[in-house]
């Protein structure tokens, strides 16, 4: 309740920040100053002394920022924050009660994680690498002069993100604070000379249409929660009568449909922070094919890609799409080997201390090698009719929400003991294994299919073979 309480106040809290504190009306200091002050309310009113958390891991990240080595500020900072939020969460799941929602005030601290962490490795780029050592990214977000710190306090506690995010990146918000945003954002160049379409002289865009059209889904989002979400809890997964009584196909299919009805939580949360942003006029990215006006800068969920995605990595790559970036940012694009393990890892700890998480993103890795190899094998030779090719995309939509069902089940389902008992009732097996060997099992099936796949598929020696189709 306090959620959408404040998630509506700040719609419309957004609209008047647009309309009546304008950079034509006000200057870029007020703007910030009125950004971090609603925020710094929303978070007490939300979490009452809890939000203190949030303005020691704010204020201890920035005096990391202007005291630390430029060399050095963006390693502190990843271990400061990721540490203290680790705490924060221990605390809250082992002291306030296993699963307790109204302490959850560790949703702020995971945004504000991403912000500093972010922040902190664009002003490193920036300040201490050259420009040649850059990736074409990394050189565009770079930031070359610390922030102040209202600069620093609104960026990261502003009520436009404050409770669910999502991260935006530094140079798009300083730009939106003083007026830039949407003339940055809609100037193009014609293909004969230097001179500029016009974009950058017209009015901004009215987000209001954009505003509607984000509200109407929230509230199929809400329907669609009250009616099917609670008809198919996902703890009914695991009920010993269920798993006992029902067939096989009954508990895939209800694995399923439990796993769908779960996800228009996350589709109305991050769509109304969303439209929260693009009614305060931030949100722009750009011109679309048909010419009309992109307000998907920050958006967090492609829902129609996550519905009918086709392999693993579509799915991921349209659900909570800033912490991907986030997650590419910080660690895929920098880590000297292993990537998309630690990768995969670092999502699993700013995730939260839930085994739970951990379960899902361990065996994430492997499926995700497995659909690489599947895809780049075999995607070609379904391509040379239309036929072949809707059959094909039939047959990988069914598989990767099946997949989708196992991988993500443990997340939702948080505890370790739910989780093997969901893991029992998926083996097709007539010896009783314990949760341990269960998991040394699964691990070593795993490392022999991963070494299996890694291979060409169309070179496998006769036992690989063999091997591979016993598994």
């Amino acid at each position: 309740v306090n959620f959408i309480a404040c998630q509506v106040f700040g719609l419309a809290l957004a609209f008047w920040f647009r309309l009546f504190l304008s950079p034509q009306r006000v200057t870029a200091e007020v703007r910030h100053a009125v950004a971090v002050v609603f925020g710094a309310s929303i978070v007490m009113f939300c979490f009452g002394w809890y939000a203190v958390h949030v303005f020691i891991l704010v204020l201890s990240c920035y005096g990391i920022m202007i005291t630390a080595s430029v060399h050095n500020l963006h390693r502190y900072t990843l271990i400061a924050s990721l540490g203290y939020l680790t705490l924060c969460q221990v605390s809250r799941v082992f002291i306030f009660d296993y699963g307790v929602l109204s302490t959850d005030f560790s949703g702020p601290l995971m945004m504000i994680t991403q912000k500093v962490t972010t922040l902190a490795f664009q002003v490193h780029d920036g300040m201490s690498r050259k420009q040649e050592e850059l990736k074409e990214d990394q050189r565009r977000l770079a930031v070359h002069s610390r922030p102040s710190l209202l600069e620093y306090l609104s960026y990261n506690i502003n009520f436009l993100s404050v409770l669910v995010g999502p991260c935006c990146i530094y140079k798009d918000y300083i730009e939106f604070i003083k007026g830039q945003h949407v003339q940055h954002r809609l100037k193009r160049v014609k293909d004969s000379g230097s001179q500029q379409n016009g974009w950058n002289k017209v009015p901004e865009p009215s987000p209001v249409r954009t505003v509607i059209n984000k509200l109407l889904v929230c509230v199929c989002c809400l329907l669609w929660f009250f009616i099917i979400t609670k008809a198919f809890p996902i703890m009914y997964n695991v009920d010993p009568q269920f798993v006992s009584e029902a067939s096989f196909v009954t508990r895939l299919a209800y694995a399923f449909i439990s796993v769908q009805a779960a996800r228009p939580k996350f589709y109305f949360a991050w769509t109304l922070a969303d439209a929260v942003h693009n009614a305060a006029g931030f949100g722009v990215s750009g011109v679309n094919e048909r010419g009309e006006v992109s307000w998907d800068l920050i958006s967090n969920v492609h829902i129609w890609e996550i519905e009918t995605a086709t392999s693993f990595k579509s799915f991921i790559d349209n659900w909570n799409i800033q912490t991907a970036f986030w997650l590419k940012s910080v660690c895929y694009d920098r880590a000297p080997f292993y990537r998309m393990p630690l990768t995969f890892v670092l999502s699993a700890i700013w995730h939260g201390v839930y085994p739970g998480y951990y379960f899902t993103f361990i065996t994430a890795i492997p499926i995700t090698l497995a659909a690489r190899t599947m895809r780049r094998n075999f995607r070609e030779y379904f391509l040379s009719s239309r036929q072949l090719k809707i059959c094909y995309d039939v047959v990988t939509w069914a598989a990767t929400q099946m997949t989708i069902c196992y991988t993500v089940m443990p997340f939702l389902l948080l505890a370790v003991e739910p989780t093997m008992q969901y893991y029992r009732s998926l083996t097709i097996t007539t010896t009783r294994l314990s949760p341990a060997s269960h998991v040394w099992t699964s691990l070593r099936l795993n490392i022999i299919y991963v070494h299996c796949i890694r291979a060409d598929i169309h070179t496998f020696p006769r036992g690989r073979e063999r091997v591979l189709l016993e598994i």
